[in-house]
């Protein structure tokens, strides 16, 4: 009994209440945005900037910490525990969602993107003067729990730095469930990465970070489960700062699930993509690291290295699957511009079996190593070399036998047409000459019916 009555209370004193606190002098916490390194934070301590307001008060604020502000990394909403809180925060929260619309608080200046479930909005918060990102899940689409969810988890995990911020704002309209984020102002990765991918010091960047973010989701025991370009966003135009965003499909480690709806298939690991219809599976961390061994490579090519993890119906699939099972030797050729240390990298990430697969963190090994290098190909013509080491492209080059075997048939060809009274070479003069003749000729037969020509100057 003393025991249940110790929990009760601890869950009192945590139960969630939507409403926010009065900013007061010389407070230093913070009431929405748990990560110290918000670049879009102008304020401090004791002189506090106003964010957007939740739909239930005009006169409370939600301060942003600035990152060097010595702030709370956890909101007063949620008081911070004394022991591991990987527990607690499985624990999602009723909401009680006040109904509004966007025009009450908001100036919806664009919408950024729009999918299957949701479209992002960029809006200022007229009251505070704030730019947010408005999240609009469709209502017909989700339910309430789904959406609490969603934002119970980024609200609880947006305290790491690369992680994005989710604000303690939430409400409901007419056909959504609505709630705010800060702004990337460079986009998700889809925008970013071209057809031929980034640079090798780019992707280590941008590995690097996300590797911490999930590894901390992972410590959670939490999931993300839909890992892609899509749902990283950027901060930096140089990738130092990048952030993974939505939770929607985030679940708790070995609970039992369904296939996440409208991702790409070329993301899905093999175990899930063999479930069938309406099966359930329990998800593992294993799904993340096998994302996230698709996620670097597309990065680096600027496309994944195949369309669906299907040994029959993917050649690409097929043959790397025989390279990490150590089948054959041959590296597929769309890896074939990777160092021998990545190959290792992309064995551990992309093993078939689930259990052989190594943590997201481990990517830390190989941040020392070089990633891409170019390799000499078997053709007999030309020779594939890097000119300098520090690009990742790759040029060919002839070897000197075939420069002089080229020679030759040059004079030989120039041999033949000059027998043939063939001109072997241009003569620019003789070039100019021809076509002033040529001119000449089309003004003497100049026929005054027809529309005047233009003067062309050809004395250049």
């Amino acid at each position: 009994m003393e025991g249940s009555s110790t929990y009760f209370a601890l869950q009192k004193k945590r139960s969630f209440s939507f409403r926010l606190r009065r900013s007061r002098p010389g407070d230093g916490g913070s009431t929405h945005s748990r990560n110290s390194n918000n670049n879009s934070s102008t304020c401090t301590n004791n002189n506090r900037c106003n964010s957007p307001l939740t739909a239930t008060s005009t006169s409370m604020k939600l301060e942003v910490p600035n990152s060097a502000a010595s702030v709370s990394r956890r909101s007063s909403i949620y008081k911070k525990p004394d022991k591991d809180d990987s527990g607690l925060i499985h624990i999602v929260r009723d909401i009680d969602l006040p109904l509004m619309t966007f025009n009450d608080q908001y100036n919806v200046e664009k919408v950024l993107a729009e999918g299957c479930f949701a479209k992002i909005m960029l809006a200022l918060h007229r009251p505070t003067q704030t730019q947010v990102v408005l999240k609009a899940v469709h209502a017909e689409l989700t339910t309430t729990q789904e959406f609490q969810r969603e934002f119970h988890f980024n609200y609880e995990l947006s305290h790491h730095r690369n992680i994005l911020s989710a604000y303690n704002v939430a409400f409901q309209t007419k056909d959504y469930y609505v709630f705010a984020m800060e702004h990337a102002p460079y986009g998700d990765l889809a925008s970013n990465v071209g057809p031929n991918g980034l640079h090798e010091n780019a992707c280590k960047l941008i590995t690097e970070q996300l590797s911490s973010a999930l590894g901390f989701m992972h410590s959670k025991n939490l999931v993300h489960r839909d890992l892609k370009l899509e749902n990283v966003l950027v901060f930096t135009p140089d990738f130092s700062r990048v952030k993974l965003c939505d939770f929607g499909a985030t679940t708790r480690k070995g609970l039992l699930v369904h296939k996440v709806k409208h991702t790409w298939t070329s993301f899905v690991p093999p175990e899930v993509l063999e479930i069938v219809k309406n099966e359930r599976f329990h998800c593992l961390p294993s799904s993340d690291s096998w994302q996230f061994g698709i996620l670097m490579f597309h990065i680096l090519t600027g496309s994944p290295p195949w369309n669906a993890a299907d040994w029959v119906k993917d050649t690409q699939y097929a043959g790397f699957m025989k390279y990490e099972q150590r089948k054959t030797t041959k590296i597929p050729d769309n890896f074939r511009k990777f160092s021998t240390r990545l190959m290792r990298c992309f064995r551990k990430y992309l093993s078939y079996d689930p259990e052989d697969r190594c943590k997201v963190t481990e990517v830390a090994k190989y941040m020392k190593d070089r990633w891409v290098e170019c390799r000499i190909t078997a053709s007999k013509s030309a020779t594939l070399i890097s000119p300098n080491p520090d690009q990742d492209s790759c040029i060919y080059l002839n070897q000197k036998d075939c420069r002089h075997s080229a020679d030759e048939n040059k004079t030989r060809l120039r041999r033949m047409m000059s027998s043939y009274g063939l001109e072997s070479a241009l003569d620019q003069n003789a070039i100019r000459k021809r076509v002033l003749e040529w001119l000449a000729t089309c003004d003497a037969n100049f026929d005054t019916e027809i529309e005047s020509l233009a003067v062309v100057d050809v004395t250049n």
